[in-house]
């Protein structure tokens, strides 16, 4: 292992971490450009999907007393459906497009929302809605790696206190991720300089996180809404550049 592949390793899992314990969400958007440098698309994502989950479970511990599980089984039950149906996408479609489509939706979002006084305030509840989020978060997760997009940006339109989003985006990316992990394990993508890679890897990541747990322990709620949103816009320009870069 060279220098230059173990610093890559580590940055990406610094960077991994650390979004993972601020915002409950983005390891993907943050690691994978750092690691799609230095090993194979395949390795990469086996490996963001071990430390979305890891790092997770580390900020579940913060939000548990948090989980609405009804809430949160309106969005999990469809994403159950949603998570093969992404798998079989992936020998029908290139993700490419439908990544550029999802960063340029980001991007949008992102910069309407960004500097505007006041946010969106959605109160009345729509389960039709939830079911969708839900099930589209479980294709392009196991599609594109990209779970968290549609639920982040839903939960951002409520003026929820900071605990109850996460509530909702924490174990909801945990759950997509995990299985989809499950289903590459079961193909063989966790080969042995994979795991030497994650046994590096994850103390870092877990380290980061619980830094990036501590500063969010500060945040105010409206300030937690503000940095959700402005992390959407970043993550829409990581997602555009990662792919033209790479």
């Amino acid at each position: 292992m060279s220098l230059n592949f173990l610093t890559l390793l580590v940055i990406g899992a610094m960077c991994g971490g650390f979004i993972n314990g601020l915002a409950g969400f983005g390891t993907a958007l943050f690691a994978l450009g750092w690691w799609l440098q230095i090993m194979s698309p395949v390795e990469a994502v086996a490996m963001v999907l071990v430390l979305a989950v890891v790092s997770g479970a580390q900020g579940m511990l913060v939000i548990w007393n948090s989980i609405n599980w009804g809430k949160l089984a309106k969005f999990l039950v469809p994403a159950l459906f949603g998570i093969p149906v992404g798998w079989k996408l992936l020998s029908w479609f290139e993700p490419f497009f439908l990544k550029m489509l999802i960063a340029c939706f980001l991007i949008a979002y992102g910069g309407l929302f960004l500097f505007r006084k006041n946010l969106p305030q959605l109160q009345t509840q729509r389960p039709l809605v939830d079911g969708f989020i839900g099930f589209s978060g479980g294709v392009l997760g196991s599609f594109a790696g990209l779970s968290g997009a549609l639920p982040t940006m839903w939960a951002a339109l409520h003026p929820w206190a900071k605990d109850q989003q996460r509530a909702l985006l924490q174990p909801f990316n945990i759950f997509v991720l995990g299985l989809s992990a499950l289903l590459l394990a079961y193909n063989g993508a966790y080969t042995k300089a994979v795991l030497i890679n994650l046994g590096i890897a994850v103390p870092v990541s877990l380290a980061s996180a619980y830094l990036g747990i501590l500063i969010y322990g500060r945040l105010k709620d409206a300030q937690f809404r503000r940095l959700m949103i402005g992390l959407m816009f970043l993550s829409g320009l990581t997602l555009i550049l990662r792919e033209i870069l790479v």
